[in-house]
């Protein structure tokens, strides 16, 4: 399979990024601001979803990076930004026009932390960086009514 490059710069683009980063693997530590160049990178190790509905279904992650430019503010809520070694498990990253172009991406993790980037304007991209290996299980989702669900 090839790797994986996507650009985002509207709403649109950024809900297919949010769909192949669903259930990806961060580290605290990984995700890196950088105000004197308005950027935030975060290396993630995501699920590779396309293997996973594949012919032959395959689990597996891949090595990524995901960067955002043109960041004016990054803020956090509810993640402990010194536990370098804490696992967060991303589960979506939207955008909301505040200012047109500008507005606010989060990105919402399971127990309910989440970082909000106040952007001049979207400008994302995502990018496989090519290690990639089995794991042993798919992510999971209960709905609503209790069915287990994968994404």
């Amino acid at each position: 399979m090839d790797l994986l490059k996507l650009i985002a710069l509207d709403r649109e683009d950024l809900e297919i990024v949010s769909a192949h980063l669903q259930d990806a693997i961060v580290k605290v530590g990984e995700v890196l601001w950088r105000p004197n160049e308005n950027r935030v990178v975060i290396a993630l190790n995501r699920f590779d979803w396309e293997a996973a509905v594949g012919e032959i279904p395959a689990w597996r992650r891949r090595r990524a990076a995901l960067r955002f430019d043109r960041v004016l503010s990054c803020k956090c809520r509810s993640l402990d930004c010194s536990a370098k070694d804490q696992v967060l498990n991303l589960l979506a990253v939207e955008f909301a026009e505040t200012d047109a172009p500008g507005g606010v991406v989060t990105l919402a993790f399971s127990g309910g932390g989440a970082l909000r980037l106040e952007v001049e304007c979207l400008e994302a991209e995502v990018v496989d960086l090519g290690p990639v290996w089995e794991t042993a299980a798919c992510p999971e989702h209960k709905t609503i009514d209790g069915e287990i669900a994968r994404a």
